[in-house]
């Protein structure tokens, strides 16, 4: 499949829990022109503690500098996990451009804003201690999805996120992830923007807030998911190998349609 624009976010390379055979599948099988990199692509935070890059780690890596080289235009914009990479925003490696936010107009003309979204994150931003102790939770609940996964394919079923499962049930996670789309959208009507594409919360999200396009693009630590742009400028959220009753909010996302170009969803 190609298509004329894809966002990826939240690939925490350099952690175990980053799918990359999964991603690197997902590459090899969508092309576009363009890609963009919406955050938290390598995962400074792990690395610091302790260093962990596979193979397949650098092979998604080669891959998407692969895309550059033939001509797909990809932006980098990055996240809390990937700070590091702000010290090096309006410049150029391998032809990916690295951007503080930057935004994207899709064929029908409407511009939509792209940002992480760490900066909507009241915890990320005012207490970032708790951030690293959510962080090793959140490390520590990715390790039992691994195992539990392991027993899924050893029985013959498909991926499940045992992890997004466990978060759609706790009352006040939702309660946050509603704030913090409000708020992404909020800041992008008031600046002009029709819509808007955001990672972080991997949790991936298509709806209309306050005649917002509200897109979160999900992550590739569990819900395996990401936004395209068709070449006709249909919106798709695409979850890759993935079990779509895991994650009950997915499904939402088909009736949001925003002007006459249809947003629909796949698996």
């Amino acid at each position: 499949m190609h298509y004329r624009a894809v966002f990826i976010s939240d690939l925490h390379l350099g952690t175990p829990g980053c799918q990359a055979d999964a991603l690197l599948d997902f590459l090899k099988s969508h092309t576009s022109d363009y890609l963009y990199l919406v955050g938290d692509i390598i995962d400074g935070w792990q690395l610091r503690r302790k260093w962990y890059w596979p193979q397949a780690h650098n092979d998604v890596v080669q891959k998407i500098l692969r895309r550059v080289r033939k001509g797909c235009h990809v932006v980098y914009v990055p996240g809390n996990h990937d700070e590091f990479a702000r010290d090096f925003v309006d410049q150029h490696f391998g032809g990916i451009e690295v951007l503080e936010e930057t935004s994207h107009t899709m064929l029908d003309g409407r511009r939509f804003w792209l940002v992480h979204g760490d900066y909507f994150d009241a915890v990320v931003k005012y207490a970032k201690w708790l951030a690293y102790l959510g962080d090793n939770l959140y490390d520590l609940a990715l390790r039992l999805n691994r195992h539990f996964n392991r027993v899924r394919r050893y029985m013959g079923l498909p991926y499940w996120s045992l992890s997004a499962y466990l978060k759609s049930k706790v009352k006040k996670a939702l309660n946050f992830v509603t704030d913090f789309e409000n708020a992404v959208a909020h800041e992008a009507h008031k600046r002009g923007y029709q819509g808007v594409v955001c990672g972080h919360i991997h949790r991936a999200e298509i709806r209309t807030i306050e005649g917002v396009v509200y897109c979160n693009d999900g992550d590739w630590v569990e819900s395996r998911s990401a936004l395209v742009e068709h070449v006709d400028g249909r919106l798709e959220l695409i979850y890759w190998d993935q079990v779509l009753d895991s994650l009950p909010h997915a499904k939402s996302a088909a009736v949001v349609k925003p002007s006459a170009v249809p947003i629909t969803e796949a698996a």
